[in-house]
């Protein structure tokens, strides 16, 4: 590799290891095995290289999302035992990238001042809407670009809210059977009976 990607991989490794406020210019250099003047020559500052390496270890655990999401169910399995096997996986995969996460929310307090990363995000999530909603539902865009975007739009929401819970409290958060059991009751419209409620 050359200067360039050694710097985006030390980049990445200092993301995860001290997330994206901690990270200094040496910090990146100590990583990458390269040198200070690399960085300016490369990416003009620290910070856009950083935001690079962001983008990228995130793209890269978009893939990684996607293959969770491809699981493998019964050919009979109903839409809700579907979501729910989906989410056993995606929760699996917070625990593992969790200082990425945390990266990602760091840099979302600052994404007033970083233009370029809220244009990389707001792409992001218009390619992400629909892969969604293909994946949990199995809606095509093309033959549905509202449902498409309205179910996107929705699972990506509770995908960034069920990962902040992780970042927050991974003892309380839920699980996928928990996700699933609270559509089951939205769906029917009823409550959840007491797991200890007193026999009468």
């Amino acid at each position: 590799m050359g200067h360039r990607e050694d710097l985006l991989v030390g980049a990445k490794r200092c993301l995860i290891e001290k997330g994206y406020a901690r990270t200094t210019a040496r910090d990146i250099v100590a990583a990458s095995g390269t040198n200070l003047a690399s960085i300016g020559y490369h990416f003009g500052s620290k910070e856009a290289l950083l935001n690079e390496a962001l983008m990228q270890a995130t793209e890269e655990w978009g893939m990684e999302l996607g293959r969770a999401m491809a699981v493998d169910t019964h050919p009979d399995a109903t839409p809700l035992e579907r979501f729910e096997a989906i989410w056993v996986q995606v929760v699996e995969l917070f625990g593992t990238h969790r200082q990425l996460w945390s990266a990602n929310f760091e840099i979302l307090a600052q994404i007033e001042h970083v233009p370029e990363v809220r244009t990389a995000l707001t792409e992001a999530n218009k390619q992400a809407r629909p892969g969604l909603a293909a994946m949990f539902q199995g809606i095509d865009e093309d033959e549905d670009p509202k449902g498409a975007w309205v179910l996107g739009c929705f699972h990506q929401a509770l995908l960034t809210g069920v990962m902040a819970q992780w970042l927050v409290d991974p003892e309380t958060a839920p699980t996928g059977h928990d996700l699933a059991e609270a559509m089951r009751t939205i769906m029917a419209g009823t409550s959840l009976e007491p797991k200890s409620a007193a026999t009468p």
